[in-house]
């Protein structure tokens, strides 16, 4: 897991040949009016979901976790708080993987909390189980998927 602001996101470049893409991507978007909905960057390689959604409480959050893609989730407008565990940790699955949805979700509690304000992003790889909308209010953010 990565946590930083997006001003830093050429540092992890390096780190997979799509992030680089994904990030010049988003640094041509108007972050403020883009309407929420799905975009394709790269066809299955790199898309992005834009949501603007009510944040849920703790216990509604369920840790996540994903196969195919990395996330770049990216905060807009608002604070996000999301709970984080290492995969491996994860012990009580709530149903099987979907593979044609990339996801499972997990009963298990986080180990951790971080919380994103806006501009700032967190990159989960599949190695990170993760249970974002957290909070209150409500959060506008940029969901990459990018092809691990």
């Amino acid at each position: 897991m990565i946590l930083d602001s997006i001003k830093n996101s050429a540092l992890y470049y390096g780190v997979n040949p799509r992030f680089q893409r994904a990030f010049e991507y988003l640094a041509t978007v108007d972050l403020e009016a883009i309407e929420p909905g799905k975009y394709e960057v790269e066809g299955k390689e790199i898309f992005m979901n834009v949501v603007e959604k009510e944040l849920k409480k703790p216990e509604d959050a369920k840790l996540e976790v994903h196969d195919k893609y990395i996330d770049i989730q990216v905060v807009v407008r608002g604070e996000e708080t999301f709970g984080w565990s290492e995969r491996r940790d994860c012990k009580e699955p709530r149903e099987e993987f979907d593979a044609e949805k990339d996801i499972q979700f997990f009963l298990d509690k986080p180990q951790t909390c971080y919380t994103l304000r806006g501009g700032q992003f967190s990159i989960l790889f599949p190695e990170d189980a993760h249970a974002p909308m957290i909070g209150e209010g409500i959060v506008k953010k940029i969901i990459f998927k990018v092809l691990a």
